[in-house]
């Protein structure tokens, strides 16, 4: 079974960081699977880096453990409090890219950034995610 690993980065006003999924009408948390020889906190802070440009410090990430997702995947999350010191997105870049359906083209994998409350998240995200992050206390 694959295991996704991500970060949920939360706001002072409890708000989650969503990137928006390139191509598509869904917005989603930095997320994606291991590595062959990574830990779950290795391969999250490598997907928060590529997907969205942040890195914070090891201790910051706090465990929230192993979740169902799908029937072949399972994901393992972690949370990071950033409280008011992330007031801009502006400065959040994607680095990881996927080949274009149609030209071929390197095409970054999130377009786009926001913050979300917990009642937005069943319409941003898609149903299963938004089922999972709404299941989870944060």
């Amino acid at each position: 079974m694959e295991l996704s690993c991500g970060t949920l980065v939360v706001n002072g006003d409890r708000q989650l960081l969503l990137c928006h999924v390139t191509g598509t009408a869904s917005w989603d948390i930095p997320k994606g699977l291991m590595d062959a020889g990574e830990t779950p906190l290795q391969a999250a802070r490598r997907e928060l880096f590529e997907e969205a440009g942040l890195s914070f410090e090891e201790p910051r990430f706090q465990d929230l453990g192993r979740f169902d997702y799908r029937r072949d995947k399972r994901l393992h999350l972690f949370k990071v409090e950033v409280g008011d010191d992330m007031c801009s997105l502006d400065e959040l870049r994607c680095t990881s890219f996927f080949p274009h359906h149609v030209t071929g083209e390197p095409t970054p994998e999130a377009d786009g950034f926001r913050w979300a409350s917990r009642e937005e998240l069943s319409t941003l995200c898609w149903p299963r995610m938004a089922q999972r992050l709404l299941s989870i206390d944060w």
